[in-house]
């Protein structure tokens, strides 16, 4: 008989696809150790089967947007923070594979988020990043650049879209844009969008913090909390900051 401690931890590390034959292969072995390990994966299971349906329903939702046709998702990250630039994500994706686990980028982990980027690079029929500075936001303000951003986006994706969808309001950035608010929770390609823009985002907002220390970048991504205003206070600021958004905490 194989060790219990060997069942365990086959019953742990098996994916999904083998994990039910696997459940009902050991569910009969009286060892405690066994039958605790096959009742934590069969709430595995269960678990796993509820986010696909979850993730097939965001690929459903993409399709029913676009008709059928070729859909670009887009969203972006880095709209509201003092510092770092503004970065757009645009993504294409074909029906099959499904990228599993895939939601907004905000209720990943960072572990998950850099997991589901290389998929997402991998299975995607296009991703383009668009980055807009600090000084184009002061200089343009941040509706102008979002839009031109967007734009650029879809047009690097290299194809020609029966639908651009983009998480949020209005923004005429294409003609054939649709725009749902909390779309990054409910389209498959605006999630995913969402997780390569906020993946690159915050790699570059780590490069920041060796060239500028004591903003502490690297934790906050730019955001103004109470430690980086302090910071804005005593430093001054740096040209990643945003100075139009910074007006009330300097001189």
């Amino acid at each position: 008989m194989e060790p219990a401690s060997a069942v365990a931890r086959a019953l742990r590390e098996a994916p999904l696809e083998g994990l039910e034959a696997l459940i009902e292969a050991s569910s009969d072995d009286p060892r405690a150790t066994v039958a605790s390990a096959v009742a934590r994966a069969r709430r595995r299971l269960e678990r796993e089967r509820a986010d696909r349906e979850r993730v097939a329903g965001l690929y459903r939702t993409m399709d029913g947007l676009a008709e059928g046709g070729l859909a670009v998702g887009v969203d972006e990250v880095g709209r509201g923070p003092l510092a770092g630039p503004l970065v757009v994500g645009a993504v294409v994706l074909p029906p099959e594979p499904i990228v599993w686990g895939i939601d907004d980028s905000k209720r990943l982990s960072p572990a998950a988020r850099e997991r589901l980027d290389a998929r997402i690079r991998e299975v995607a029929t296009a991703v383009s990043l668009v980055w807009v500075p600090p000084a184009d936001i002061d200089a343009h303000g941040m509706s102008a650049c979002l839009r031109r951003a967007m734009g650029e986006a879809v047009s690097a994706c290299g194809v020609e879209p029966d639908a651009v969808l983009i998480d949020g309001n209005p923004v005429h950035a294409h003609p054939r844009e649709r725009c749902l608010v909390g779309g990054d929770g409910r389209v498959a390609s605006i999630a995913c969008a969402s997780i390569v823009a906020k993946v690159a985002r915050d790699r570059r907002m780590v490069e920041l913090d060796a060239a500028y220390p004591g903003y502490g970048f690297a934790s906050n991504k730019g955001y103004g909390s109470a430690s980086h205003i302090a910071a804005i206070r005593s430093l001054g600021l740096t040209p990643e900051h945003r100075a139009s958004f910074c007006g009330r905490f300097v001189d």
